[in-house]
């Protein structure tokens, strides 16, 4: 048994990822927050990064994150259509594509990396969202990249 392991219970279900959501301002932020407020419950190990659009977030800066100890990204932006700054999740989606293919190239699982669309009114769906995450994560195990 590992060291510090309490007797019947696994690495894996010890194990708690390090989740980093990246919300829009306009629209995922403010789905977050309505999930807060409406006190739907969704796991405590999600770091929630606000930017004013999904389209701003280089490729490196999900990269850098995954590299660097987070066990997934979960990129959350408005709905095709609905882009505060017209088609800044487009954007965000071209370079989805372009991210998966960096992370096959580092040996990263490409289920580490989600883009979602959630927006202002569906507190529900973040919650849920942030859930199946988290498990996706929990059954991925450990970043090949985290430092302990």
């Amino acid at each position: 048994m590992e060291e510090g392991a309490a007797e019947g219970v696994t690495q894996e279900e010890e194990f708690e990822p390090l989740i980093l959501a990246i919300c829009c301002n306009w629209c995922s932020y403010t789905g977050a927050d309505l999930a807060g407020t409406s006190r739907l419950q969704y796991p405590h190990n999600i770091r929630i990064i606000r930017v004013m659009c999904s389209g701003m977030v280089h490729p490196n800066l999900v990269i850098d994150a995954l590299s660097k100890g987070a066990d997934g990204v979960l990129m959350c932006g408005c709905h095709p259509g609905d882009c505060h700054y017209l088609e800044g999740n487009l954007k965000a989606e071209k370079r989805a594509d372009a991210l998966f293919l960096m992370l096959e190239d580092l040996g990263i699982e490409p289920e580490r990396y989600r883009l979602e669309w959630v927006s202002a009114s569906e507190g529900q769906r973040f919650a849920e969202l942030m859930k199946d995450f988290t498990d996706t994560i929990k059954s991925l195990g450990p970043s090949p990249y985290k430092m302990y």
